[in-house]
């Protein structure tokens, strides 16, 4: 193993921005991870995810529906650093696994897994299969092109794969047309892209992902479809920054009788449950005009 001090980069979903951190990358596979790929982690994650999964098989998580268990593990992670760009470490891709501070995907990428895990009986070399599954287009590591860096086609992958359910369309979504081009459009923000090779997949991805339908709520509507959203359903805020489909990503969380978001903000640092309702909130920011929802299944 070695350390590594690792420059970070904005990624195609605004909540993540330019940062720093520091972390150990490790290509060891001898405490049963996934096998063959490249992990980027401290000893700390696995006990981290050890002693969630020991909390969650006492209190029965795996009995709960999947939304359920994905909220109460989104719980005991609040107050926890929010860290942009975690994913953008040094060198070739590989899967990072950072339980000891979030950005609003991994936030999201980590609860669920965590909350398939416990589901299906496992432990830590269980648990980053699961991540590396829901991270990577078709669960395959290939490279940063392989990535799912637009969270539309991250809700879409993640539905192909059973992992989740893109409920928008049913509940109110109506069709958003506005081109994918942020990665190219700003490609000096994207180390990877300064190689031509990647730079061009990402275009071919991004013609590729305006020609498939995507769906949103507009955000005068989500008040009037917030019934049909449940505890631990993914959210997804969509962008009105040209090129951009989706600005922030949390989860739902019902309190006291009104919808929530439990997320990893750039603003306050930490992840929290929001402080007005996820309607309100996003009528209030300017660069967000609705939203997409996807289930956990």
């Amino acid at each position: 193993m070695r350390w590594t001090f690792v420059l970070l980069t904005v990624t195609a979903t605004a909540c993540s921005s330019a940062g720093q951190d520091e972390s150990r990358t490790s290509s060891d596979t001898s405490n049963g991870a996934t096998p063959n790929i490249s992990i980027e982690a401290v000893p700390e994650d696995s006990v981290i995810v050890e002693q969630r999964l020991a909390w969650a098989r006492e209190q029965r998580l795996d009995t709960l529906p999947i939304g359920a268990a994905i909220a109460a593990f989104g719980r005991t992670f609040v107050g926890a650093p929010y860290i942009p760009g975690s994913l953008e470490v040094e060198g070739p891709e590989r899967l990072v696994v950072n339980l000891r501070s979030f950005d609003c995907v991994t936030f999201i990428e980590n609860m669920i897994a965590l909350a398939r895990t416990i589901r299906s009986g496992g432990h830590y070399p269980e648990f980053t299969r699961e991540l590396l599954r829901i991270r990577y287009r078709d669960g395959k590591l290939a490279g940063y092109p392989s990535r799912l860096h637009y969270f539309s086609e991250w809700i879409s992958n993640n539905d192909a794969k059973g992992i989740v359910q893109n409920i928008t369309q049913s509940i109110g979504g109506q069709r958003d047309a506005e081109p994918i081009t942020f990665m190219t459009g700003h490609r000096g923000s994207y180390r990877q892209l300064a190689d031509d090779t990647i730079f061009g997949e990402i275009g071919v991805m991004e013609q590729r992902l305006s020609n498939e339908p995507r769906y949103v709520i507009p955000e005068t509507a989500i008040a009037q479809h917030a019934a049909d959203i449940r505890d631990g359903d993914v959210i997804a805020a969509a962008s009105n920054l040209p090129g951009l489909d989706i600005a922030h990503t949390g989860i739902a969380l019902w309190v006291n009788g009104k919808l929530h978001l439990m997320h990893a903000p750039l603003v306050g640092k930490v992840v929290e449950i929001s402080a007005v309702p996820l309607a309100d909130r996003i009528l209030d920011i300017k660069a967000q005009d609705g939203i997409m929802v996807a289930r956990a299944q």
